[in-house]
């Protein structure tokens, strides 16, 4: 047979044949082995895996929807009791609305979407911690010149919202027309807020009208009073008339008729409060020899030229906050030094200045003619100019601890100086101050004693030693600068629980007039010849208001 010549089928042998059937049948069932074979039965198959892969990818579908809803719940709803639940406009939109003992949540009410279209998701809930509202009130619709009635629109809640140190009133407006509807939610809420006993209800306020530009009255009025009327807060209200005149109707009050006490004034004003609040409770306790902790708290509505206290306690010279730290009942224990001096009874306050400090505040006593600002600036520079040190001697007793318990104080050796390891200085002092909280003021926003705070159990003395005035000047120019260091090698500076500070002595044969050296305690100018203890108390005083690092600075001493 040539080369290239092929059989036809016809023509191959027996042999070849069986061997071509063999290779068909094992092809068959090689088919048949990969699913290429009875293709009908296999699209059968497949068609009904598909269809159950379709119902469980719906089911997982619904599985995860719910868990997406459950998840977008509010989590209070989850670990909280509901107590109400209702459909409120928020805006313009529908909102599903949840309150519980400690907050309210507001979700948008979306509609439903089409069939076989994706479901979008849902925003997460805003929420409104009670804590943080003031007052409810129900909203009508009242036609012009009427006071009263009228159809019901909705619920609004008074809240605080804080922006840095200040804190300002807002509020949200929940929109429906059912009385009833409006009526159990404001009866619910009402009841949630009157359960905050810490917020006092009823309080004693103080005006000084003397007090910087005479505004004090005017700030009350436009600030203070309506935010208290919102929340029920009432008020007994005294004018005062003179000094003292506060801390005579203190002796006199009726404390357990009241849950805090109010001044509006300056820095004088409060710590003659101050002073009138600890007192008093002293009398209430029988306990003259150890002061006891004042069960009052104090609220301070700035109205002063300078309002230090107020800063160290707010942040802020800001009425409306001050306000609103009373309306919630933030209270702050404070530490308080009492000042003692022979054959006087004590004085309480928060700080004091002898030598520099005091002889600005006796040339700026000397000018209130003068408006506040040239008043301090004038006093500063004299006193800089006729800048000298007094020969004094200076004792203290170093602090323990930094942070004790609230309202404890050591009574067994507090007052007993054998019990005490005191040191002892002498020498020329440009400047002593003891100061138990920071002093914070737009002038100096970290403090007179940046490393002071309202609670930590002690004082901070710093003393400054004689120097030359550019030395002293640059000294004054940290302390207002914001990141102030007391790192002068004329500076000392110490936690102290106690100071003694004894003026330069007078012999027997002198027979000159006994003169008083300034000392400025909270602003107050006293004339003090004799040695003055001054020991500090912690905790011994409850001011509304929180615990701040630093001082919102918006002024700036133009003198130096």
């Amino acid at each position: 047979m040539p080369t290239g010549y092929r059989k036809c089928p016809d023509q191959l042998s027996s042999r070849a044949k069986r061997l071509l059937r063999e290779g068909a049948s094992t092809l068959f069932l090689s088919k048949m082995s990969t699913g290429e074979v009875n293709g009908d039965k296999e699209k059968k198959k497949q068609k009904k895996e598909s269809e159950e892969e379709k119902k469980l990818s719906r089911r997982k579908k619904k599985d995860e929807k719910e868990k997406h809803e459950q998840a977008l719940k509010p989590e209070v709803e989850r670990s909280e009791r509901v107590l109400l639940r209702g459909i409120f406009k928020v805006g313009k939109k529908s909102h599903d609305v949840l309150l519980t003992s400690t907050r309210l949540s507001w979700t948008p009410v979306l509609p439903e979407s089409p069939a076989g279209e994706t479901q979008r998701p849902t925003p997460p809930p805003r929420v409104l911690m009670l804590r943080d509202v003031l007052a409810a009130k129900v909203k009508r619709r009242r036609a012009a010149g009427r006071s009263s009635g009228g159809p019901v629109l909705g619920l609004a809640l008074f809240y605080c919202v804080r922006k840095g140190r200040r804190l300002e009133e807002d509020t949200l407006h929940l929109h429906n027309a059912s009385s009833e509807h409006t009526r159990a939610w404001y009866a619910g809420v009402k009841e949630l807020l009157a359960g905050f006993s810490h917020r006092p209800r009823r309080v004693k306020v103080f005006i000084n009208p003397s007090s910087h530009k005479k505004e004090a009255v005017h700030i009350y009025r436009e600030h203070v009073a309506p935010l208290f009327k919102m929340a029920d807060v009432r008020t007994d209200i005294t004018v005062t008339e003179r000094k003292g005149h506060a801390l005579s109707v203190m002796k006199e009050l009726k404390t357990e008729d009241f849950d805090g006490v109010v001044c509006v004034g300056g820095d004088g004003s409060v710590a003659e409060l101050c002073h009138a609040v600890v007192l008093r409770a002293q009398l209430d306790a029988g306990s003259p020899a150890h002061p006891v902790a004042a069960p009052l708290p104090l609220g301070i509505i700035p109205a002063g030229s300078t309002d230090v206290i107020s800063c160290s306690v707010h942040g802020v010279r800001d009425p409306v906050t001050a306000a609103l730290h009373i309306v919630l009942g933030h209270v702050q224990r404070a530490d308080m030094c009492s000042f003692r001096r022979a054959g006087r009874p004590p004085l309480f306050g928060f700080s004091a200045m002898w030598g520099f400090g005091g002889r600005v505040l006796a040339r700026a006593e000397k000018k209130r003619w003068m408006p506040s600002a040239p008043r301090r600036d004038y006093a500063l520079l004299k006193t800089l100019a006729d800048l000298r040190a007094q020969d004094c001697q200076l004792s203290f007793v170093a602090a323990r601890t930094q942070h004790p318990e609230p309202g404890v104080e050591d009574r067994d050796g507090g007052d007993s100086e054998e019990a005490e390891s005191w040191s002892t200085n002498r020498g020329p002092y440009l400047s002593v101050s003891i100061m138990a909280i920071p002093c914070l003021s737009p002038h100096t926003p970290r403090g007179l004693a940046p490393n002071t705070r309202l609670a930590n159990g002690s004082a901070a003395l710093i003393a400054v030693a004689d120097t030359s005035g550019s030395e002293f000047v640059k000294h004054l120019k940290r302390l207002s600068a914001p990141a102030g260091q007391l790192d002068f090698s004329f500076v000392e500076a110490h936690h102290v629980t106690a100071v003694k500070l004894r003026p330069p002595g007078r012999s027997e044969d002198d027979d000159a007039p006994v003169v008083g050296f300034p000392w400025n305690i909270d602003g107050e100018l006293l004339e003090i010849p004799e040695e003055v203890l001054v020991r500090v108390h912690p905790c011994l005083l409850g001011l509304y208001g929180e615990d701040v690092d630093e001082a919102e600075s918006r002024a700036s001493c133009g003198c130096l």
